[in-house]
């Protein structure tokens, strides 16, 4: 944050009149009313409103209340604020009485941020269960602290007749609140209540209209008790619903939305509730219970969570109700839900009601909808707890957008990220704005969503895109978008473009090494790389280390099917006896005419790209262990390995010897070769697989340093989808620890490709700002 102040002449007078600005988050967090309330108590006179800057005060009066005013402008804003900078110029005094809110001013280049949406504060869902409150269990109350903001958002300055809120004409109670200094709803731009706001309607698969208001909300919690799957819609797009305890009503919800294992989410009444199934950290709880109300990833303890909600897997995705109608359904219910995103897996979440007739049909019994429209989709943010404080795996409601604060970079930049959990992202004179996790372009759908998204943070955001970022694929869907839009293109390699994530959001300059391990990401000399060392400089950036390289089988398939990543492995390694190896259980799983036609493959070159992708390392070795053959979802495999390695520490460490350069690139090759030989004798004297898991992750993590003891790079950053795994991160950054390294890692920005457009903007943006430099 940022503050600036400046004098005129006469400043030497008892009474002066100060013009100040305020940018950053200042919109839809109740910031004109904490304006107004401590401008009177000071005796100020003049006005706020919001404005295309953010938040615009004149305030006239005795200096000293003026520099208290100030003070508290930066030091005790609202709660939900985040304050950029704070600009302030003494003016020509004007006399008058009387501090008031004018209407919004839209002229003017735009500098705030659209707030994100909020969970329901304490004070409404007091009023939400007070049978004698006007509001008593109306599903949409909200005031200036809590309730929908970026989802129904539709232009900025924000103002109730730039939102999907526009359509609900404010009763005169609800006016009388609204312009009410005293009142918590002062400007409260979504201030509704039963006779004039929005409203709960009961549908069948058809449509058809069941039942409306309450009697809604009580057909659909016993539709849900009786074993139904419910769609419902939310803030920010629609859930899947059903019985966390009801194993059947669960196994029905994955066959019908096609998700035969990957965790479903649950949403428990209560944070008791979430204690007595998982077990709980204070920084845990701290996360359940904040405004932002992300899904967190636990340790599972017991409770009566059925099997099928997170099959094998030893965490749970817990969250706690969030809006007004998850209370009211919770508190009716008593028992936890499964609350998974509103779409076929895959697909973008559904956000309107006529549209989830369409693509839930077959999957809801039925609809529990609203007549409030959201503007755009935002789905629910996944959280955990590493390394003692909160990773970010899905950037969402509550998170997003957001302007993060990027020294040096230059405004103007479009990012339209990678191919899979994609966002996007546009800087501004503040920093970087990070807008909302898309998913996967794989559909027509996703795409689209992809579009809109594109022209939401250019509409919304704070600067005209004068150039746009892609990634360095050339046959991405992204790829695709970027040359549509007739500007200068950038083009920033995968993995860098992690770094300098990794980079921006913990604030250093180069030099830095940056790890970066993956899946998959298009390399420069036209591979798949993805177990990368990366040297950032401040003349730029050089491959210093890979993975060895082994190839994949079929391609794409290999990311479905561990047990191709690890017959590669083996091909690699022991040549085609590695097909002989029945007893290994990858190579076990083929039949002997697919081991025929692999081995073809393998030995000919065809379809079996070479790859240094970390990510088919772990999914090489968790086939290896016998832990999973084939994968449901991305990411499962080594996912399984992690959970195998369990709560161990020290142990052995499997060798990964740094090999020199054998090509042109320079880069030495961190060598699996060692490892795999250990890890197979291993496995044949029936060594466990946890105790495997455990020296090849501590194997790992010495290999990084003996990499940036190679490079002499003090600082390390961590970035890439594989360090979403809190086994890899904390034993990396522990043993980085101890060796007088400084580790970086991320906090806010998702460590896999949701994070992937933060870093390519704020990559580009720093080159441009230099290049101008250098050209002044």
């Amino acid at each position: 944050m940022t503050a600036t102040a400046r004098r005129t002449k006469g400043d030497d007078c008892a009474r002066a009149r100060m013009r100040i600005c305020v940018r950053g988050t200042v919109q839809g967090v109740g910031f004109r009313p904490f304006v107004h309330r401590r401008a009177t108590a000071l005796g100020l006179s003049g006005w706020v409103r919001n404005s295309s800057e953010g938040v615009v005060l004149e305030a006239e009066g005795e200096r000293p209340c003026i520099a208290e005013l100030l003070v508290a402008l930066q030091r005790t804003p609202p709660a939900n604020a985040i304050i950029a900078a704070v600009e302030a110029n003494e003016i020509v005094a004007q006399g008058g009485a009387g501090f008031a809110i004018l209407p919004s001013d839209a002229e003017g280049a735009r500098k705030t941020t659209a707030p994100p949406d909020y969970a329901t504060c304490p004070d409404c869902l007091t009023e939400l269960f007070d049978a004698s409150n006007r509001r008593h269990l109306y599903p949409f109350i909200n005031c200036t602290q809590c309730g929908p903001r970026y989802s129904i958002i539709e232009e900025l300055p924000y103002d109730r007749e730039r939102t999907s809120m526009r359509r609900f004409r404010m009763c005169a109670a609800c006016q009388a609140e609204y312009d009410d200094p005293r009142d918590r709803r002062f400007h409260a731009e979504p201030n509704a209540c039963p006779a004039c706001g929005p409203r709960l309607a009961l549908w069948d698969s058809s449509g058809e209209t069941q039942a409306i208001g309450h009697d809604a909300l009580l057909a659909a919690s016993a539709a849900l008790r009786g074993g139904a799957i419910l769609a419902v819609k939310g803030i920010g797009g629609f859930h899947l619903m059903a019985d966390a305890r009801d194993e059947v009503a669960v196994r029905r919800l994955r066959e019908r939305k096609g998700r035969p294992d990957k965790p479903f989410a649950v949403m428990f009444p209560a944070l008791a509730d979430v204690a007595a199934s998982c077990r709980i950290s204070d920084e845990e709880t701290a996360l359940l219970c904040s405004p932002a109300r992300p899904i967190v990833l636990q340790r599972r303890i017991g409770g009566d969570i059925a099997a099928a909600v997170a099959p094998d897997n030893p965490l749970l995705g817990a969250f706690l109700p969030y809006s007004p109608l998850h209370h009211l359904l919770m508190r009716e219910l008593g028992f936890p839900i499964v609350a998974t995103s509103g779409n076929v897996s895959d697909e973008s979440i559904v956000m309107d009601e006529r549209d989830a007739l369409r693509r839930l049909a077959g999957i809801a019994d039925l609809f529990l909808v609203h007549d409030r429209p959201i503007v755009r989709p935002v789905d629910d943010s996944v959280a955990r707890i590493v390394c003692g404080r909160e990773l970010l795996l899905r950037r969402a409601r509550g998170y997003a957008p957001a302007t993060i604060a990027v020294e040096g970079a230059a405004a103007g930049v479009l990012a339209l990220g990678g191919h899979l959990k994609t966002s996007v992202a546009l800087t501004s004179a503040d920093g970087v704005t990070l807008g909302q996790h898309i998913g996967d372009l794989e559909t027509v759908e996703a795409r689209d969503a992809h579009a809109r998204a594109v022209e939401d943070i250019v509409r919304l955001g704070g600067a005209r895109p004068r150039r746009v970022v892609r990634d360095l694929h050339p046959d991405y869907a992204t790829t695709r978008a970027a040359e549509e839009l007739g500007l200068p293109l950038v083009a920033v390699q995968h993995h860098l473009a992690h770094v300098a994530a990794c980079m921006a959001e913990n604030g250093v300059a180069p030099p830095i090494l940056g790890v970066a391990w993956d899946g998959a990401g298009y390399g420069p000399d036209g591979t798949v790389w993805g177990g990368e060392f990366l040297l950032v400089t401040e003349s730029g950036w050089r491959r210093v280390a890979h993975l060895r390289r082994f190839p994949l089988p079929g391609g794409e398939a290999a990311a479905r099917e561990p047990r191709r990543a690890a017959l590669g492995l083996l091909y690699e390694a022991f040549g085609s006896s590695a097909l002989a190896m029945t007893g290994l259980a990858p190579v076990a799983a083929f039949t002997a005419r697919e081991r025929e036609g692999l081995g073809v493959m393998l030995a000919r070159g065809v379809n079996s790209p070479l790859t240094s992708s970390m990510g088919r390392l772990f999914d090489a070795f968790a086939a290896l262990c016998g832990l999973r053959q084939r994968a449901s979802y991305e990411g499962q495999a080594a996912a399984e390995l992690e959970w195998a390695a369990g709560d161990r520490v020290g142990g052995r460490a499997y060798p990964f010897p740094l090999r020199d350069p054998a090509n042109s690139d320079g880069a030495c090759t961190m060598d699996w070769g060692e490892a795999l030989k250990v890890a197979l004798a291993d496995l044949r004297r029936g060594v466990a697989a946890e105790a495997v898991s455990e020296a090849f992750h501590n194997g790992l993590a010495q290999a990084i340093i003996a990499v940036a003891e190679r490079v002499g790079a003090r600082r390390v950053a961590l970035t890439g989808g594989c360090f979403q795994n809190a086994r890899l991160l904390e034993t990396t950054v522990g043993a980085l620890r101890a060796a007088g390294f400084e580790p970086l890692w991320h906090s806010r920005v998702p460590p896999n490709d949701g994070g992937l457009s933060f870093g390519q903007a704020a990559w580009a943006a720093g080159r441009d700002a230099k290049e101008r430099e250098t050209c002044a």
